[in-house]
């Protein structure tokens, strides 16, 4: 299914024109070599560009002919390679191999345009059969680049001006070389199109996911006979290919679309060790758009806020809109992939399809159950992902990145309204416990959680997202009172060090009844030292609390009622910090 889906994204980005053809691929290139029609080097042409707000440029991507699937051996590509294959020289330290490399590369390229007659073909045939790569590193055109070339830099032909493979006679010869190749493949049923086709024996490296290799790793690969289904061989021993019988075509269309989305840095997500990408159906970029403004809280040059939040409300609710001129339908499939490295593979974290309008209820749905008050300094706008994904990484650690597997099963909870993990849960209370601290973005999580995860049965009145004065759980009524008390002792001893929440704040929550007799006749001493009104005020508030309290204090509490704790504690802070009037008074 997930390679039928990006066959289908292909063919409709074909349909707009913004993919290359099969036989084609985009490459990182940084170097063109300006050469004569004698084959002579004249200089060489960088095509490093500046991206749109970047600090370094970066190589430029250039449409070539489809590139070979290589590790550790010698396979040349065509009109487009490493100076390993084109100029013969690398830093490696193995001249052997290298020349090796310059031999597969002139022999490809000979036989390829020997007979083709044109001034780029007969150009490049002279350049491979004049050039010496003992005496390359001497040559004066290369002395400025030879040290960024030797770092692996993609290099291409260039000829009066033009491009070697964008020479229409060396196209044609590309194209009837790639149609040779294909008439002596193994014929079969294609497991994606369901036709009688060449079957490809190697599938398309797929590059740019973190971790994984750099040269490309696969989706689909078979390396050992132990892989091998019964009767599944290629003709030189291997089952590879056949044990998963997919066309050539299908084969290029799922590795071009796919490596187009992970190219595509604007889009793409890396949460945890996952990347994350995701298409539409008729391969719309706005919808990459909506969807990425979100769910992860991204930006977009062609919607403003007003609109996002108005578009997503309507196709949540199944209605079309209209955003910049473009029609959005909410019935449009959408697809979220998220890949994994692992070793030379990938590894697929998760695949969700849903239609548009249902992955966008279900994101919208997630940010309903995280709306929690929110401290003065936080901004208006929903949390995203990449925030409450860091709530549950220690901030002192190197590593800030949280748990993988937590993160590709957060990210799934909320794509298709599951049950968040309980892992989430467990890391959030850790953190709250190490540094004794119920933040915005925690309280948020543990609302959430609670509210989705109904078999914790906790009470719809503690889940609220101001403060519920009225509710009579215990859990919540104590952690309310742990605020009142460190808010008297911060009020008596201004400037203290060492509060109570630094040294109880945990005993607090999971120990009650052995802490809270302590706490409150430590309060008295405190309120001892308020004046008049404030007194008052405080000794009103705790009187208002303890009778809530109508069953003796717990030993213990559970961990879903240590979260409903954090959460009453949460919301009487904020209630503090509320604005009284608007003369900015704030509650005492």
């Amino acid at each position: 299914m997930i390679l039928q889906a990006l066959c289908d994204y292909y063919d409709a980005l074909a349909r707009r024109g913004d993919i290359t053809p099969p036989g084609w691929s985009l490459a990182k290139v940084s170097f063109a070599l300006d050469i004569d029609e004698q084959g002579s080097l004249l200089g060489v042409i960088p095509l490093k560009i500046m991206p749109e707000g970047g600090k370094k440029e970066v190589p430029q991507s250039l449409p070539v002919p489809e590139q070979q699937k290589r590790a550790v051996n010698v396979c040349a590509n065509f009109l487009c390679d490493n100076c390993s294959y084109i100029l013969g020289i690398d830093n490696k330290g193995k001249p052997a191999r290298t020349r090796t490399c310059f031999e597969a590369a002139r022999e490809l390229h000979q036989k390829l345009l020997g007979p083709v007659d044109s001034p780029a073909a007969r150009a490049v045939c002279a350049f491979f059969e004049s050039w010496q790569p003992e005496q390359a590193a001497e040559h004066p055109a290369l002395h400025r680049c030879l040290e960024e070339m030797l770092k692996g830099a993609n290099l291409i032909f260039s000829v009066k001006g033009l491009y070697a493979q964008n020479d229409p006679a060396v196209r044609a010869a590309w194209e009837d070389y790639r149609a040779a190749n294909s008439a002596g493949a193994s014929a079969g049923l294609c497991l994606v199109t369901g036709k009688q086709a060449p079957i490809a024996r190697l599938h398309p490296a797929i590059k740019g996911v973190q971790g994984a290799q750099s040269s490309g790793a696969s989706l689909v690969s078979f390396n050992a006979s132990a892989f091998e289904s019964y009767g599944h061989e290629q003709a030189d021993g291997t089952g590879q290919g056949l044990n998963s019988p997919v066309s050539e075509e299908a084969a290029f269309k799922y590795g071009a679309a796919l490596n187009r989305l992970i190219a595509d840095r604007k889009h793409l997500q890396d949460i945890g060790d996952t990347a994350v990408v995701y298409w539409a159906e008729d391969a719309e970029p706005l919808c990459q758009d909506l969807f990425s403004c979100a769910m992860f809280g991204g930006t977009s040059e062609l919607i403003t806020d007003t609109d996002l939040q108005r578009a997503v409300r309507a196709l949540a609710h199944g209605d079309p809109v209209d955003v910049s001129g473009i029609p959005l339908r909410p019935g449009n499939r959408f697809y979220v992939l998220g890949l994994a490295p692992n070793a030379a593979r990938l590894s697929v974290r998760f695949f969700l399809q849903s239609s548009f309008g249902q992955m966008l209820a279900n994101v919208q749905a997630h940010y309903d159950r995280l709306n929690i008050v929110k401290p003065g300094y936080v901004a208006n706008g929903a949390l995203p992902l990449w925030w409450l994904l860091k709530e549950t990484v220690n901030p002192n650690s190197r590593d800030k990145k949280a748990s993988p597997a937590m993160a590709g099963a957060v990210t799934r909870a909320i794509l298709s309204n599951g049950s968040y993990p309980v892992s989430l849960l467990e890391q959030t209370m850790l953190r709250i416990r190490a540094e004794q601290n119920v933040t915005y973005g925690r309280a948020a999580i543990l609302k959430a959680f609670f509210l989705k995860n109904r078999e914790y049965e906790l009470p719809e009145e503690v889940l609220q997202v101001e403060l519920n004065d009225q509710c009579n759980h215990l859990p919540y009524v104590l952690g309310r009172l742990f605020a009142v008390l460190e808010r008297i002792q911060s009020a008596a001893n201004p400037g203290l060090n060492a509060t109570i929440k630094d040294k109880y704040f945990n005993s607090a929550c999971s120990t009650p009844a052995t802490i809270f007799p302590l706490l409150t006749k430590l309060s008295q001493s405190h309120l001892r030292k308020l004046d008049g009104g404030l007194r008052v005020y405080y000794e009103k508030l705790i009187g208002d609390l303890e009778s809530r309290i109508r069953e003796p204090l717990p030993a213990r509490l559970s961990l879903a009622d240590q979260g409903t704790f954090h959460l009453g504690y949460y919301h009487q802070v904020q209630k503090f910090f509320e604005k009284k009037d608007k003369g900015g008074k704030e509650n005492v």
